[in-house]
Parts: structure tokens; sequence; C-alpha cells
């Protein structure tokens, strides 16, 4: 089967914005936001969107909001924010702290939220990697184990603000499933539930995901797309291999 490492890679998409951009905000990245700034600048982007990971302790929202306000971007180039939280279960509920949830979309907020699949969230909670292949081994359908994530993401998005769907079907890989496992029923969902929200579903190039097929169905369905490179270092900001046809 074709995993989303291996998938084609969608067509159509604007290669001029990057909707996903970390800075030492998030303590897995190492350049700032302004080089990160810098970076876009110099790659001729015309949109970044810098983006830090959040758990429901996290503090650090109000200073890089303000540090992201603070910035001097050039004539051409639009800085928005987001902040990145871990989906934990089939309810939709986000690791993420209330109050930052409350202001996503809010003058002083983040632009938007992106949910991450980093675990697969269950009915129980978030199942690591190793978790959910011992279930899936135990005899859970995949088709179960799909239906999973599209429920935890649709639920999420009702619930929430202006959202973006980061990286999605990235866990499936990791658990041993594959693009190929979500249906045409998981997509219908997906995109009922993106249209409702008015959600938006990233086109990752770190991860390679969507695939075009998962993409091509969302576009289809009338859902916005955009290309994000999930950059944790600023010389890959803008920087599309997969996505530009050269990987």
């Amino acid at each position: 089967m074709t995993t989303p490492a291996g998938a084609p890679a969608p067509t159509g998409l604007d290669l001029g914005g990057d909707h996903h951009v970390h800075s030492t905000f998030s303590d897995d990245a190492v350049s700032t936001l302004a080089e990160n700034l810098d970076a876009a600048r110099d790659r001729g982007l015309t949109v970044v969107r810098m983006v830090e990971h959040v758990r429901r302790g996290a503090t650090h929202v109000p200073d890089f909001l303000r540090a992201a306000e603070a910035l001097d971007p050039p004539e051409g180039l639009t800085v928005l924010t987001g902040v990145e939280a871990k989906l934990l279960d089939t309810t939709g509920s986000v690791d993420a702290p209330p109050e930052v949830l409350a202001a996503v979309g809010a003058p002083r907020g983040p632009g938007r939220v992106l949910l991450a699949d980093h675990q697969l969230p269950a009915p129980d909670g978030p199942w690591s990697p190793r978790v959910a292949r011992e279930r899936l081994a135990a005899g859970l359908p995949a088709a179960d184990a799909v239906g999973f994530l599209v429920t935890a993401y649709a639920r999420a998005l009702a619930a929430s603000g202006p959202a973006q769907l980061a990286h999605p079907f990235s866990i499936l890989p990791k658990i041993g499933l594959a693009e190929d496992e979500v249906t045409v029923e998981h997509l219908d969902a997906l995109a009922d539930a993106l249209r409702a929200a008015g959600g938006v579903v990233e086109v990752n190039e770190k991860w390679r995901c969507p695939g075009a097929r998962v993409a091509g169905a969302l576009r289809a369905a009338g859902v916005d797309l955009v290309a994000s490179t999930d950059a944790h270092d600023a010389r890959d900001v803008g920087r599309y291999r997969w996505l530009g046809g050269d990987a």
C-alpha cells in the first residue's frame, strides 16, 4: 500500500505561502521569529503563518503573540499566527489551554488552531503508535482506527474557532496504516465537518501528507487547502521539494 511518504504530491497549491512555521517559542525548533521572517522574505513568500506548539499547561502564548506582532515584515509579506495542539480523544478534546482556544480568531489571539494527530485520538484518550499497533494487531479494524481520527477532527473543528488540520493523517504510517485506508465515507464526513466549520487543510511538505487522492477529494468537496513546510529551521521555510516536484 502507498504511505503518505510515497504518495504522489497534490498539485495546484499556492506555494507562495507557508502556513506552518515554528520558532524557538516551540522547544523543538531552532530559529527565531525574526530568522523565519527573513527566510520568508528571501524565498519571496507572500504569506507566512508563525505557529507554536502548546499543551494545556502552556504559558508562552502571550509572549509569542506579542513577539509576532512586533515583527516588521517587508511590503508584500503578511505574517499570520497560530498554535498547534494535539487531538486527545474522539470527543474532540484538544491539548491546549482553554483561554488560548477561546481566543483563537480574536484580535489579540492566535489566528488559527492547528489540530494535530501526534497520536491516535481514541475513545479512551490518545494512543501512542505502539498502543495503536497493538490494538490493530489484536483485531481493531483499520477503518475503525481511521474513524477515530476523523471523528476527533470533526468534533474538534465544531468546537474550535478558526482551525487548520496540521499534517492530516500523518499518524497512519506510524501505526502501520496508509492513506489507502481513508475511505470515501471518511472523506465525506471530514469534508462536511470542514465546510461547516470553515476549516482549512494544510498539505504538509515535511510529512508529505495528505497525498493527491485525499487532498483532491477534499478540494473537490469545496475545502480550502494551503501549503506548509512545518519548518523547525529557517532554512526550510518556504522550501517545497515534494510539493514543488523536486522529490
